[in-house]
C-alpha cells in the first residue's frame, strides 16, 4: 500500500505537501504560473529528496495502520486506481462490452419492477407521518404479504444479477438443545444485529428476512435490522456498536457477513460508490458467507445498560466471526478518505488526536 501511494503522491504533490510549501528540488513558478525545472538536478538536491520520500513512506505506513479497518487490499489497490495487471485489463474490457450492459438493464427493470409493485400496493392507502417521514408499516392483509414476498425474491434475484449465485450460510448452536429450539430465529429475536461491510448487506438481509433498517438513529421499535456500527468496513473490522439496536431490550440476532475475493472486494470501504459498482458489475462471480450466530438474550444488567449490551454482543462476534475490535468509527473514515484524495496527509493524519 505504501508504494501505491507514494505514486499517488507523486502525481499529486497536495497529498504530503502544503499547498504554499516550496516544491522540492528547488522548483519555483515564473510569473505565468508554470513551473521552472533545473536542466540539471544538483547532488544537494537528490539527498533531500530521499528523507523527504522516507517520511512521506512512514506517513504512509503510520495511516495503513491507524486506519486499517478502511484499507483496501484488493488488486484493484488504493481506492480502486491502483495498476492492474494485462490479464486484468483485458477481463474488465471482456465485461465491459458483455456483463455490464446486462446486468445494468436487469437490474434497473427490478428496481422499476418493485416500485410499480409498491405503488399498487398501497394505492388507496394513507401512510403514516412520523417525524417528517412517511412509512406503510401499519400495512396488513395481502398489500403487506405481495410487498414483502415480492422484495424478498427480487432482492435475491438482484443479488444473483450482481454475480452473488451461491450463498454460504452456517448457524452455530450452543448445544443440541439450543439447536432443536432455535427452530424459528426470526420470531425469538426481535432484533438482528450484522456487521456492515457493503450496500449488499441490505440486498442479502432483504432476502433473508426483510426486516426493518435502523443504522444510527436510536429507536425503541422492535423486529429491526441494527446496522450497529453506522458506516462500512472492509470486512476484517468490527467498529463500535451503536445503542439504537438494543435499547428495545430484546433477544438479538448476531449475523457476520463476510465477502471472500480473489480480485476484487465487495467491501465498500474506501473507494467511491460509482467506481464500487461499476467494478462489482465487472466481476463475474461474487462471494457471500453468512454465519449466524444463536439468539443472544440480555442479561438483567444489559437491559437496563444498553451500553454493556451492545459491547458484550459486539465481542461475541468479533470473537466467533475472527474479527479484529478496532475503536476507531465514521470520522477516522472521513480523515482517511481526506488523506487518499490528497488534502495533506501529515495534517490529516493528526486531526483526529489534536
Amino acid at each position: 500500500m505504501a508504494t501505491e501511494l507514494m505514486e499517488m503522491a507523486s502525481n499529486n504533490g497536495s497529498l504530503y505537501l502544503n499547498d504554499d510549501s516550496p516544491s522540492p528540488g528547488g522548483v519555483g513558478l515564473d510569473q505565468s504560473g508554470k513551473a521552472e525545472q533545473p536542466l540539471l538536478k544538483s547532488k544537494s538536491s537528490a539527498s533531500e529528496s530521499q528523507p523527504a520520500a522516507c517520511v512521506v513512506s512512514e506517513n504512509f505506513n503510520a495511516m495503513e495502520k491507524k486506519y486499517g479497518a478502511f484499507v483496501r487490499k484488493d488488486a484493484y489497490g488504493i481506492m480502486g486506481r491502483g495498476e492492474l495487471p494485462t490479464v486484468e485489463k483485458v477481463l474488465l474490457g471482456i465485461a465491459v462490452v458483455t456483463l455490464v450492459p446486462i446486468r445494468l438493464a436487469v437490474g434497473i427493470f427490478i428496481l422499476v419492477l418493485y416500485y410499480v409493485i409498491c405503488r399498487f400496493c398501497t394505492l388507496f392507502s394513507a401512510p403514516n407521518r412520523n417525524d417528517e417521514q412517511e412509512d406503510y408499516a401499519h400495512m396488513t392483509g395481502w398489500r403487506r404479504d405481495v410487498v414483502v414476498r415480492c422484495g424478498r425474491f427480487l432482492s435475491r434475484v438482484m443479488l444473483f444479477n450482481f454475480g452473488f449465485y451461491w450463498i454460504e450460510e452456517t448457524r452455530l448452536y450452543l448445544s443440541e438443545d439450543e439447536h432443536s429450539e432455535q427452530t424459528d430465529e426470526f420470531k425469538r429475536a426481535g432484533v438482528i444485529v450484522s456487521n456492515h461491510v457493503s450496500y449488499l448487506d441490505i440486498l442479502y438481509h432483504m432476502s433473508s428476512s426483510f426486516p426493518s433498517f435502523v443504522a444510527k438513529r436510536e429507536s425503541k421499535a422492535s423486529d429491526f435490522m441494527g446496522v450497529s456500527e453506522g458506516t462500512t468496513t472492509n470486512g476484517d473490522y468490527l467498529l463500535p456498536f451503536k445503542t439504537g439496536a438494543f435499547l428495545a431490550k430484546v433477544p438479538v440476532l448476531p449475523v457476520i457477513l463476510r465477502y471472500p475475493y480473489q480480485r476484487f472486494s465487495p467491501a465498500w470501504d474506501s473507494i467511491s460508490g460509482l467506481r464500487h459498482v461499476f467494478l462489482l458489475l465487472c466481476q463475474f462471480i461474487n462471494y457471500i458467507e453468512v454465519t449466524r450466530l444463536p439468539v443472544y438474550y440480555p442479561s438483567d444488567e444489559e437491559r437496563e445498560d444498553p451500553k454493556l449490551y451492545a459491547s458484550n454482543v459486539r465481542k461475541l462476534m468479533a470473537s466467533e466471526g475472527n474479527l479484529i475490535l478496532s475503536d476507531i468509527g465514521l470520522p477516522e473514515k472521513r480523515i482517511y478518505h481526506a488523506a487518499l484524495n490528497g488534502n495533506g496527509l501529515p495534517r490529516v493524519l493528526h486531526e483526529k488526536d489534536d
